[in-house]
């Protein structure tokens, strides 16, 4: 393959150019004018606007003799290139996940084995939607290091971590350079240990996040399960709790989740929790750890629980691998033979009655009035508010088990999804929202996984929907056919206080709808030539 340059059919413009692939580590994607990336790495340039250069655009191909008498190596513009790119990702990197997680533990510390600039990438996107400080440490690998192993810059930087943060755990996640040039973490890890024994070590957990192989959702679950294979290894006194995976969810579904479990009677080991550490009070003086968090010591005690609730269906479904359990939830079953309920995220109706009745199989007691009559009011509000949304159409997009949650409680009011999409690949989405949308839905929506936006725009425009419901990378499109977006899941740059939206339960499943009427509402006003403002 070579790198040529073909004429364009007109002048240079945004959507002429031709896109590339991010090379930095932290597997971002270019942006559709192929003259920088969306999430911060680097890319190619195309020619510059208003040179000699412009109307040409770079592209692989193949040099081929001229048959029309023109210059060799000159080809007619190719509908499509002949390589794979990635426009506008739907999707974030691997370790960012697993940083998330990472954070979610109390006195903890998250690690990036990597170069600087990927901590910098996702510090940018974690404080941008939570609106509070996040440290990320790094090993702030070089060429040198490239070469030679970041052994040294590793065990340096933990050294420097406990000296700045006097940390419990420090969590560590490799990222596309580490990955490549093939790093042994568990070994230098195991060196460490043995170098530095006589020092106050913390708890040190290591998890394998390239960002080439996978999503944020998948460094999440990895780091999750990470946290439980590493830390939870002895059996220890019944303590009569439940553990709860949550799935990355809000800091506001976390408390309601904690709430629900505590009115049925019980406690709740929560992991991770971020509902402190990313959501807290202000402070007159700057926390580099901040309160809350789920404590080390709950992790190591987890054998003790009553049983294990893990949230998700892609969780549910995934396969188990040659390194063991897939899941932290399995870790916990097959380790120390606690019972495991697998729901999915419990967004909607039918959803949340699956957590219900998990609940009531644990503790032995029925679903608190308090939630019974938030029950009650969704379904009351299912019957005020379906003339407005029934037969709608949305595109829903987003994290595997988000989109199977969101499509579940759009069938449920009425809406129809026709597009769900979502970044990762192999997250069974297909026959998750077929699952929860049984005899509810006209037809199956089309489904796509490993998209990126420019597949899900290109599907979406020949199915005419009426909103689209997902994080704020789809603001463009909704622009673009000026329809609603509903904003949900991670992240929500656009807008204030997307970090305590409340999705789960039967009291978010309350507010999402009323979102949703109200946007489709609202559309319908400013659409009119009159308005009006009685309903």
């Amino acid at each position: 393959m070579t790198l040529d340059y073909v004429e364009l059919d007109g002048p240079c413009a945004g959507g002429d150019t031709v896109s590339g692939d991010c090379s930095g580590d932290c597997g971002g994607s270019c942006s559709e004018s192929g003259a920088g990336c969306a999430d911060g790495c680097g890319c190619s340039e195309a020619p510059e606007a208003g040179a000699e250069g412009c109307g040409l655009a770079p592209v692989a191909l193949k040099a081929a003799p001229s048959t029309s008498g023109g210059k060799p190596g000159k080809a007619p513009r190719p509908k499509r290139p002949d390589f794979i790119s990635t426009t506008n990702a739907c999707k974030l990197c691997t370790p960012l996940g697993a940083m998330l997680a990472f954070r979610g533990v109390e006195g903890a510390v998250p690690f990036l084995h990597g170069s600087q600039g990927c901590a910098t990438y996702m510090r940018r996107y974690v404080i941008s939607h939570y609106r509070e400080p996040m440290d990320i440490a790094s090993s702030s690998l070089g060429e040198k290091q490239a070469v030679y192993g970041g052994g040294p810059n590793l065990k340096k930087g933990i050294l420097n971590v406990m000296k700045k943060y006097d940390p419990v755990l420090v969590g560590v996640a490799t990222t596309c350079l580490t990955e490549t040039i093939g790093d042994d973490v568990g070994g230098y890890l195991r060196e460490f240990r043995n170098e530095f024994g006589d020092l106050d070590l913390p708890d040190i957990v290591h998890v394998h996040t390239p960002s080439y192989n996978g999503t944020h959702m998948e460094g999440w679950n990895a780091a999750v399960r990470a946290l439980v294979d590493q830390l939870a290894k002895e059996r220890v006194e019944p303590h009569g709790r439940v553990a709860l995976l949550p799935g990355f969810v809000s800091p506001a579904d976390l408390r309601h989740l904690r709430d629900l479990i505590a009115d049925f009677g019980s406690d709740a080991v929560i992991l991770p929790d971020l509902s402190d550490p990313l959501d807290g009070p202000a402070l007159e003086d700057y926390a580099p750890l901040p309160e809350g968090g789920t404590p080390v010591a709950d992790i190591r005690a987890l054998s003790g629980a009553a049983a294990v609730i893990e949230c998700g269906r892609s969780l549910a479904a995934a396969p188990v691998g040659s390194s063991g359990p897939a899941t932290a939830g399995r870790v916990l079953h097959e380790r120390f033979g606690l019972p495991l309920h697998s729901v999915g995220l419990p967004i909607g109706l039918r959803e949340t009655d699956s957590l219900v009745s998990a609940l009531e199989a644990i503790t032995g007691k029925p679903l608190p009035r308090r939630h019974e009559l938030e029950r009650g009011r969704f379904v009351d509000a299912l019957v005020d508010g379906h003339k407005y949304v029934s037969g709608k159409r949305a595109v829903v997009y987003g994290e595997a088990d988000l989109v199977v949650g969101l499509v579940s409680l759009l069938s449920e009011i009425g809406v129809h999804t026709v597009l769900a999409a979502t970044g990762a690949r192999g997250a069974h989405l297909a026959e998750s929202i077929a699952a929860v949308t049984e005899g509810m839905l006209p037809a199956m929506p089309t489904v796509i996984e490993g998209a990126d936006f420019e597949e899900i725009a290109d599907t979406a425009e020949g199915l005419s929907p009426d909103l689209l419901v997902g994080n704020s990378k789809g603001y463009r499109y909704a622009r673009q056919w000026n329809i609603p977006l509903v904003r949900a899941g991670f992240p929500i740059h656009d807008r204030f206080g997307g970090h305590r939206l409340l999705h789960v339960g039967y009291a978010g499943a309350q507010a999402l709808m009323d979102r949703i009427v109200n946007a489709v509402i609202e559309k319908t006003q400013s659409d009119s030539p009159v308005g009006y403002c009685y309903l």
